[in-house]
């Protein structure tokens, strides 16, 4: 009934398989990859009829993770998967910036690549496998693919690469890398890393490369066995290169002219657009205003890629390894936790970081063996930094990627949750954009953390690389904006400290980047990495010693792992009252690590206080106050902590007169003993004879116990002390 082909590898350490044939056979394409138990179904589609309302490639690629894989059932109120999560989102990134650049440039059908987490065991991760899944796809299917390609992840630890890292491995990881190649070019990169040197980052790359050369076999040995004939892309309109040609001869002093300006974003834009419709009215007669346009946008990347490789002039006139000025300040909103602004050139972002408690940490819904995230980045781009009118929406892929890759530049130089037991947020509102965005964010939010008070072990920067090359050779830009962007070959973002490097992400236009060239950059952009540090320095050198006093102040005490229970009490009745009374927020985790928050400091006290005699052991010497829980005819019980009381007998009460013996009164007493049952005798009258009186140790002041319910019954208290012993000895009902 099936016809199922097989590869399969040992690729360092783990077998991974590759299967067709058996699932989804009406697609295109369809495989499996296993590696362990863990399985990803791939397939791919292309639509007959290119798409003639677009000159772009309408791809699409979703990944989709369905949580039957590891066994969950989805926590939404539907129980069954809605729209992608974050997770999700950055997964499915990871294969479209990868195969984007090998689709010829006249393909305008649509295509889709749907990747499903089928199986999941929660060891080994499956996004690579999606990744390997949606190569193969494209290569064996008659979709027009300059393949193949293959990904693997390289893990970094103690001098030591690990390929393809197991979740567990990942966790203790100096660097977490995934690249796709060519046997012979990197095409894409995807990192977060704890301050590794460029050095280990370009090893890394050649490790990677290894890997995928093998996976690259195995492709290549599926489509021996199974590919199908490549569909043929119509060639280009050969009059485009001739319209290209004359608007070249009619604008090219023009353009030069306008270019050496080096004017502002805005101005350049208008100046350019102003251009466009001298030609479109000039040649309109001859030629389709539409691809006039398309026409007019070549004549002008090619004639600002010639001016940076020939004379080595950028459109704003700064060399190729010049940073923008730049401008950074803090403290601008007076409420707010913590809050940076930072300007390079004419990209603005504001970063906002607020402060809370644990139990405010991120829930992820998820395949994965995370279920929480403490550190948030988010990332807003809104249509007025780039001067244009749009709908407010929710944020797309692009937003998500971004505030994903400031959140990795982020993490590694945060405390640890022992050192500072706080969720952060930071939120990077883009104000004015002409490239670079998501790295002005990693300046602004390093800046407005240490605003707020966290202690980072080191401040973090950012910066955006591109290149333009040609056969006759390649430039390397630092700190592009969006015109170098949209018209370059590269963009490389590097985020770090001074001490080495925290993240990178790179897309390409190209069929892939040499050593020589990924060295270049990463050089560059450590020199510029540092000059920026510099200029954040001048408006914060370091962390406050304080944080705003509009953020929760947070403690952290252990109770005894089996004294967990009396804190939480009978279905949490315990820790609602004592947040309920104290208007704290209180976390505690199986390790019995309890955290305290509250912008209060003496709630935070009182709350602590509680806590502390729920979990106490008492001990003979001890001096307490309590509040009186009932009275007996030989005594009274005195609440210690919450659900011990001890008994003072009427000798033992020294100076107390009837009218303060009254149930919920305080009264100080001291411990005279302790007997093997676990009951607790006091005395009130040792605290005032001094040759008796034992050293003071703690005071504590127990949370308030109704008077109310079982147990709680009123007794006499007889006035007459000469008559308290007389008759027979008082039996002890406690």
């Amino acid at each position: 009934m099936f016809d199922v082909t097989t590869i399969s590898r040992e690729i360092a350490g783990k077998t991974i398989s590759i299967e067709t044939g058996k699932l989804a056979g009406l697609a295109d394409a369809a495989v499996t990859v296993t590696c362990g138990e863990t399985v990803v179904l791939a397939t791919a589609v292309m639509n007959k009829t290119p798409r003639e309302d677009v000159d772009f490639l309408p791809l699409t690629v979703d990944y989709e993770e369905k949580l039957y894989a590891a066994g969950k059932i989805p926590g939404s109120f539907f129980r069954r998967e809605g729209r992608p999560t974050s997770e999700s989102i950055l997964s499915a990134r990871l294969t479209d910036r990868s195969i984007r650049p090998l689709f010829p440039k006249n393909l305008h059908n649509e295509i889709q690549i749907v990747l499903t987490v089928m199986s999941a065991d929660q060891e080994n991760p499956p996004e690579i496998l999606a990744m390997i899944g949606g190569f193969a796809c494209l290569t064996i299917s008659q979709i027009p693919f300059d393949g193949p390609i293959a990904a693997s992840r390289v893990g970094y630890q103690d001098g030591e690469f690990t390929i393809n890292p197991t979740f567990k491995e990942m966790d203790s990881n100096q660097l977490n890398m995934i690249v796709s190649s060519t046997k012979e070019a990197v095409v894409m990169v995807e990192a977060g890393c704890d301050e590794v040197t460029e050095t280990v980052i370009l090893e890394g790359f050649k490790k990677a490369q290894e890997a995928n050369s093998e996976i690259i076999d195995m492709i290549d040995e599926l489509r021996g066995l199974v590919g199908k004939e490549k569909y043929e892309v119509a060639p280009g309109d050969p009059e485009a290169l001739k319209q290209e040609e004359e608007i070249s001869n009619l604008i090219s002093e023009e353009l030069t002219q306008i270019l050496d300006k080096f004017p502002t974003r805005l101005s350049s834009e208008q100046s350019l657009d102003e251009l466009k419709d001298e030609v479109v009215n000039s040649l309109s007669s001859k030629y389709p205003a539409s691809e006039l346009s398309g026409a007019y946008r070549n004549v002008l990347k090619q004639k600002i890629r010639d001016r940076i490789l020939q004379e080595g002039v950028r459109p704003d006139g700064r060399k190729v390894d010049e940073i923008r000025p730049i401008s950074s300040e803090v403290n601008l909103l007076p409420r707010v936790h913590g809050s940076a602004l930072f300007t390079r050139g004419q990209t603005q972002v504001m970063s906002i970081a607020t402060l809370g408690s644990l139990t405010l940490k991120q829930t992820i819904d998820g395949v994965s063996p995370d279920d929480t995230k403490r550190y948030m980045h988010h990332y807003n781009f809104p249509g007025y930094s780039v001067g244009e009118a749009k709908r407010a929406m929710s944020p797309g892929r692009r937003e998500i990627g971004h505030g994903a890759l400031a959140e990795r530049a982020i993490m590694a130089c945060l405390p640890t949750e022992e050192e500072f037991p706080y969720a952060i947020r930071v939120v990077s509102e883009v104000l004015s954009s002409n490239g670079s965005t998501s790295m002005a964010s990693v300046c602004g939010s390093s800046m407005s953390l240490m605003h707020a008070g966290v202690p980072m072990k080191a401040p973090v920067a950012g910066i955006a690389m591109g290149l333009i090359s040609d056969p006759k050779g390649h430039a390397v830009l630092s700190d592009i904006q969006g015109l170098e962007d949209f018209l370059g070959d590269m963009d490389f973002k590097v985020a770090g400290t001074a001490n080495g490097v925290n993240a990178l992400q790179m897309d390409i236009k190209i069929k892939g980047l040499t050593e020589e060239i990924l060295s270049q950059a990463l050089e560059q952009a450590r020199t510029g990495r540092l000059f920026i540090l510099d200029k954040m320095s001048e408006a914060i050198s370091g962390t406050n010693e304080n944080i705003s006093p509009y953020a929760p102040k947070m403690i952290r005490i252990s109770v005894p792992v089996d004294k967990i229970g009396a804190v939480i009490g009978s279905r949490g009745a315990t820790i609602k009252g004592i947040i309920e009374e104290t208007g704290c927020s209180i976390d505690i985790n199986d390790e019995g690590e309890v955290t305290i928050g509250s912008s209060n400091g003496e709630m935070i006290e009182l709350a602590k206080s509680q806590i502390e005699n729920l979990t106490r052991e008492l001990v003979v010497g001890d001096i307490l106050t309590g509040k009186i829980a009932r009275i007996v005819d030989f005594g009274i019980f005195v609440t210690l902590m919450p659900g011990k009381d001890g008994l003072v007998r009427n000798e033992e009460l020294g100076d107390i007169e009837q009218d303060d013996v009254q149930e919920g009164k305080e009264i100080t007493v001291l411990i005279k003993e302790v007997d093997r049952m676990g009951r607790v005798n006091c005395s009130r009258r040792a605290l005032f004879e001094g040759d008796e009186q034992p050293a003071v140790t703690n005071r504590y002041s127990p949370p308030p116990r109704s008077n109310d319910g079982p147990g709680n019954r009123r007794g006499n208290f007889n006035r007459d002390r000469n008559n308290r012993n007389s008759g027979s000895r008082p039996r002890n009902n406690r």
